[in-house]
């Protein structure tokens, strides 16, 4: 199976652990989105990096009533969430998913980039929930290589839309995955600062 999908298998079981470890009482604090408070971005979270990871597998929008959904009102939100993230990765292990282009409503792209920008979107947002809920995101060295491949082909097209901040400078000897982190206009030292 191609690298992607082995980063996408390896990242939903690393935001399934980090859904579990939130807390209903930390979902009110802030984050490292300026715009979302951790329930926001959990919900966020859950919609793009679980349904809408298996939507696009399947070619299908994905549905209006997810959209304004609190998936965080239900007690087990982490227990569906990581249920569902097992469906997306599975939607995606067809290898006949990865042919073609995809429709996204306002683009259309090869399969494999929707896929990579997913990954991304799980990945940057899985940090931004483990950093905010006091938690680690941990990717092996491999699956960083391929997020920061992404981030680096995608980086100015997402800033010239708001998606990416500017690059937040980071010492050289910082490992591979902060290193992207930070090339997202994310600042891994975003936590110190809040407990200062």
């Amino acid at each position: 199976m191609n690298k992607i999908f082995s980063a996408l298998t390896e990242c939903a079981a690393e935001a399934g652990r980090v859904a579990r470890g939130v807390r209903p009482d930390q979902l009110s604090g802030p984050t490292p989105c300026a715009e979302f408070d951790v329930r926001a971005l959990v919900n966020h979270w859950v919609l793009y990096s679980s349904h809408g990871l298996e939507c696009r597998a399947l070619r299908r929008p994905i549905p209006d009533e997810l959209t304004d959904r609190d998936f965080t009102a239900v007690a087990d939100w982490a227990e569906e969430y990581t249920a569902q993230l097992d469906r997306a990765v599975r939607a995606w292990s067809e290898p006949t998913v990865w042919e073609g282009e995809i429709d996204l409503g306002w683009a259309t792209m090869p399969a494999a980039g929707v896929a990579g920008m997913l990954l991304a979107e799980l990945a940057l947002h899985g940090w931004d929930v483990a950093t905010a809920t006091g938690q680690e995101f941990r990717v092996s060295e491999g699956s960083a290589v391929i997020i920061g491949e992404i981030v680096a082909a995608s980086a100015e097209e997402y800033r010239a839309y708001s998606m990416f901040a500017a690059a937040v400078e980071i010492a050289d000897s910082a490992d591979p995955f902060s290193r992207y982190v930070a090339a997202s206009g994310r600042n891994p030292q975003w936590a110190a600062g809040i407990r200062a």
